[in-house]
């Protein structure tokens, strides 16, 4: 067995340890061989059909459909595999949020993610998946759910946030999550306090 044949194994055999819809790069795997062994391994394994090309840079292990046949992968994937070494923290933009929480059913152009890591950019098909540069202090509640009620909040604003938006975020969140919203409480905007302690509740009547 040569070299080349080594390393495609070695990482064939770890992006299926991450599962189909798994996205990663070329760093992902640097401590299998060399960057030109990457590489090559990589693009061979896309001629093969067993990884996917997603934009320049980013590989996919496609999840397969009976219906639609190859799906692509989400844009959180993405994100996830462009954050360096796993070391960013990610947090998703506001119009984002909202969608994934079911708040607006419209999906952004552009998927966003604040990060803490380097600004990164690239397109999966026809989205684009941005990772935005910010800073220290507005990623307090990144990688858990508060940060992903918080940016949604701020979609809608103030004022647009009523009973609907309440049960809607009960229903989404978990215990678990729903005990995390009331520990971060000081971790939010002063005007979210009373919408957190409404969620996690359980109760009618009208927001304060």
């Amino acid at each position: 067995m040569n070299a080349s044949q080594t390393v495609e194994g070695k990482l064939l055999k770890r992006i299926r340890g991450l599962g189909r819809g798994s996205v990663a790069t070329p760093q992902d795997f640097l401590d299998l061989g060399s960057r030109p062994a990457v590489d090559q391994t990589l693009s061979r394994l896309v001629k093969k059909g067993l990884l996917r090309r997603v934009d320049r840079g980013v590989y996919g292990y496609p999840e397969r459909s009976a219906l639609v046949g190859e799906l692509s992968p989400t844009p959180e994937a993405v994100a996830k595999a462009l954050a360096v070494s796993g070391q960013q923290r990610l947090l998703p933009g506001k119009a984002y949020a909202a969608n994934l929480l079911g708040l607006t059913d419209q999906v952004p152009a552009t998927v966003e993610y604040l990060t803490d890591g380097p600004a990164r950019r690239r397109k999966i098909q026809r989205l684009s998946v941005v990772l935005k540069r910010t800073t220290t202090k507005n990623l307090a509640t990144a990688d858990r759910m508060t940060g992903t009620v918080i940016q949604a909040l701020r979609f809608l604003g103030k004022d647009k946030v009523g009973l609907e938006t309440v049960e809607i975020l009960r229903r989404r969140l978990s215990p678990e999550d729903r005990a995390q919203l009331v520990r971060d409480i000081p971790l939010a905007p002063t005007w979210m306090a009373p919408i957190f302690r409404r969620i996690t509740a359980g109760e009618g009547g009208d927001l304060p």
